[in-house]
């Protein structure tokens, strides 16, 4: 059990997509979650399938999309830190390292969950992930939460080894699922393969669950 877990990423659905299967995990424990989401992912190209959204109704949206999904993986603080999208890597590092340490003051995690710095793809995840890293590096060694990464750039594995942490969230799949649901607008690809096979087969629906029922992520060495 932890005592808080705070989670930090850049846009929304990073966190359902990314680590759904955790936050669900934790927060079904009864552990306090608090997610950071740095920008509405206003800049994203995705506008549903068939389009739903434009580009002025987007952000609207997919924050409307961002608060279905933390109710439905059981975060209970959500915080808007108001970035632009796709602009992080423009922004100051020391003040995005303030803000992230103020909140590292003010939540006193027992666990912290992001991205992992080098490995993450995208300019917007690499700003957060460096950012939270340099954060938790000035707290003292007793302040220091646990940290938690999330890697999937090409050739990670074999930079990073296996994941040494695994969850086993078959018991809370459903919430995940959900979460997925509730981000209609950028998973509908991925979502309608999932529901396809949950109205399968009874193999096809096993495999389908699966999929949500493990998660796997990476100890980052402070």
């Amino acid at each position: 059990m932890e005592r808080h877990v705070l989670v930090l990423f850049p846009h929304p659905d990073d966190e359902t997509l990314a680590v759904g299967g955790a936050i669900a995990y934790y927060a079904h424990q009864g552990t306090p979650v608090t997610y950071a989401c740095f920008t509405l992912g206003e800049m994203g190209r995705n506008m549903g399938n068939p389009p739903f959204a434009n580009r002025e109704t987007l952000p609207t949206i997919r924050e409307r999309e961002l608060r279905a999904a933390c109710r439905a993986l059981g975060i209970d603080d959500l915080r808007l830190m108001g970035y632009r999208d796709k602009t992080l890597e423009f922004e100051d590092p020391q003040r995005l390292v303030r803000e992230i340490g103020d909140l590292l003051e003010e939540i006193e995690p027992s666990l912290l969950i992001t991205y992992y710095p080098d490995y993450c793809v995208h300019p917007d995840h690499e700003a957060i992930a460096h950012a939270t890293i340099e954060a938790v590096r000035r707290l003292p060694e007793a302040k220091r939460p646990k940290v938690h990464c999330q890697a999937f750039a090409r050739g990670h594995e074999a930079a990073l080894g296996k994941r040494d942490v695994i969850l086993d969230t078959g018991s809370v799949w459903e919430y995940v699922y959900r979460a997925w649901s509730a981000h209609r607008s950028q998973t509908f690809v991925r979502l309608a393969k999932v529901e396809e096979a949950l109205n399968g087969s009874e193999e096809e629906r096993r495999q389908a669950v699966l999929t949500f029922s493990q998660l796997g992520l990476y100890t980052y060495p402070l």
